[in-house]
């Protein structure tokens, strides 16, 4: 009855009530939850916004919204329940650093914003509505905004194939890059396989050795790229012929050169002791002939002792007054003046013999020793012990002398052979710092960049020849309408632009300068810009850009960021 009391215009708002009704649940049973088919790339320390929103919109406000990292526990990135964040149920490490776009719920949009990017962040994200059983997913990529450009070395020679060995270092990647060498004309070369190390702060260390044999501009370029964030960094290497020229060795230069600083030493230490000995054999001759000396004058004084004693014992014979008889045998008194001159230990029987000769001699009335003959009997005597310790004396004053001259040799050798080596030392410093100029002189560093599509700016000429482009890609590239950009120095750019023209897939395209037109007519692709060729000490910036002034990509040269090697 109270259903049949109401007025037509109760009836007409409760019919509309309920369709509204029926259509929010039929639009929450096809609404879908778009997130993002491409990879999301930060730079370390960025803001950074992860896409997820209902189609067609619908007001999640009051619903409970969930943003997970599957590989984290608890998973939990970000919790919306009942108008609010439930703070206790996120992981730690994202503490601070998400929130939602409140105003937006009401429209169906639940993206979520990320603050502050972190290495540990990259991975994939999903986004989740429980209520409504939808799910969508975001890949998050974390790039390291610290890689820096190459850094190529000398690293030798290979003896087999007669090249120069390259090496290759680049610091401060994240994710993991590829380490590309290419020759000149933009040829990738066959290198060894890249090394990877890992640091604390989980950036990436890559280097990469290639051995390149001699070419016509020996030009080589070391790329490590990273295709996922689209970043690239490489530098070039202009290696001189004289390198090349060297005798074939599987060591570095550093390695010959000491090598050679080596061999000079071993010779200097050869010269040295062949002096040393050859003035060793000098004084021991100086020592022999002075000992022989020594040993004559001895000997002549020996025999004047004897001559005297025996002239001593000259007696008178039995009734010849004044004529004497000389007896020219030993006596055993003179064996004893002997021993005595000598400085000889006398036997107690001689001293014996000789005291009872003096004894029968005055006993027989024979004639008596005089005062003087006593006194010169014992300067003979003296002057025999004297000359018995001179020989010992000597040699004890020679080896004093010989020990001295042997320590102030060794001084000596010691001492030219420092100064010597400090002066090996300094050639070889000045061969090293000369390499480090020439490596100077022909290093330089450029930084390129494809912002979007395929079209790289492969090569800018030093000399301000001529720029090559290239299609990196497996499709055909329009580039009707494009403009090719140069800034030289802080000068107006000069630009040039594309009327009709398509780059096929891997080819390359090159501008010439009208002043640098090549004498090979078939090189020529282009003839571009009037203006005055730049050179290898101008900064030069070179930019592409589409036909809606879009930039495609970046290449520039600076040499003031030229490379230490």
């Amino acid at each position: 009855m109270m259903f049949c009391q109401t007025d037509g215009k109760t009836l007409k708002a409760l019919i509309v009530l309920v369709f509204h009704l029926l259509l929010t649940n039929f639009c929450r049973g096809q609404s879908q939850l778009i997130g993002s088919s491409q990879p999301i790339v930060a730079t370390l320390g960025d803001d950074i916004i992860l896409p997820c929103h209902l189609q067609p919109a619908l007001d999640a406000a009051g619903l409970t919204l969930e943003w997970t990292k599957p590989d984290l526990n608890p998973r939990f990135v970000h919790v919306w329940r009942d108008g609010v964040e439930l703070v206790d149920k996120k992981h730690k490490s994202f503490e601070g650093r998400t929130s939602l776009f409140i105003n937006e719920l009401k429209n169906g949009n639940i993206s979520l914003k990320l603050s502050k990017v972190k290495l540990s962040d990259h991975g994939t994200y999903r986004c989740f509505i429980p209520t409504l059983e939808k799910q969508s997913f975001v890949q998050l990529v974390v790039a390291s905004g610290a890689a820096s450009s190459p850094v190529i070395s000398l690293a030798g020679v290979d003896r087999d194939r007669g090249g120069v060995v390259l090496q290759c270092e680049s610091k401060g990647w994240y994710p993991e890059p590829e380490v590309f060498w290419l020759d000149g004309e933009g040829n990738l070369l066959s290198a060894g396989p890249t090394e990877t190390v890992r640091g604390p702060d989980d950036l990436y260390t890559v280097s990469s050795r290639v051995t390149v044999e001699k070419r016509h501009n020996n030009n080589f370029t070391c790329r490590v790229q990273q295709n996922n964030i689209n970043q690239i960094r490489e530098t070039h290497i202009i290696v001189p012929d004289d390198f090349f020229k060297v005798q074939s060795s599987s060591f570095p230069v550093t390695v010959g050169l000491a090598v050679s600083l080596a061999v000079c030493i071993v010779v200097i230490v050869a010269v040295a002791v062949f002096f040393f000995v050859w003035k060793w054999r000098q004084n021991m001759i100086k020592v022999k002939r002075r000992e022989t000396d020594t040993k004559v004058q001895y000997h002549k004084d020996e025999e004047t002792v004897r001559q005297q004693l025996i002239t001593d014992e000259t007696v008178p014979k039995d009734g010849e007054g004044g004529k004497t008889t000389t007896h020219h045998h030993s006596s055993p008194k003179s064996d004893f003046l002997l021993s005595a001159s000598r400085g000889e230990e006398m036997p107690t029987n001689s001293v014996k013999v000789v005291h009872e000769e003096n004894q029968g001699s005055k006993e027989a009335g024979g004639e008596v020793e005089t005062q003087t003959e006593k006194k010169e009997t014992e300067n003979k005597r003296l002057k025999g012990n004297e000359a018995a310790p001179a020989k010992s004396w000597f040699s004890s004053l020679f080896q004093r002398n010989h020990i001295k001259q042997s320590q102030d040799e060794r001084r000596r050798r010691r001492e030219k052979a420092e100064k010597e080596v400090a002066s090996l030392k300094k050639e070889l410093e000045a061969s090293q710092q000369k390499v480090a100029e020439l490596q100077k002189q022909n290093s330089y560093t450029t930084i390129q960049r494809s912002v979007r599509g395929d079209v790289f700016v492969e090569e800018v000429d030093l000399n301000g020849k001529y720029v090559r482009l290239s299609n990196k890609s497996n499709k055909e590239q329009q580039l009707n309408g494009w403009e090719l950009q140069m800034r030289i120095n802080d000068g107006e750019p000069i630009i040039f632009r594309f009327d009709s023209y398509k780059l096929k897939a891997g080819q390359t395209v090159t501008i010439w300068a009208q002043d640098s037109i090549p004498l090979h007519k078939a090189l020529i692709d282009f003839v571009g810009w009037n203006q005055k060729s730049w050179g290898p000490e101008d900064r030069v910036l070179v930019t592409l850009f589409s036909c809606s002034g879009e930039e495609m990509a970046m290449r520039s040269h600076n040499p003031q960021h030229r490379q230490q090697t």
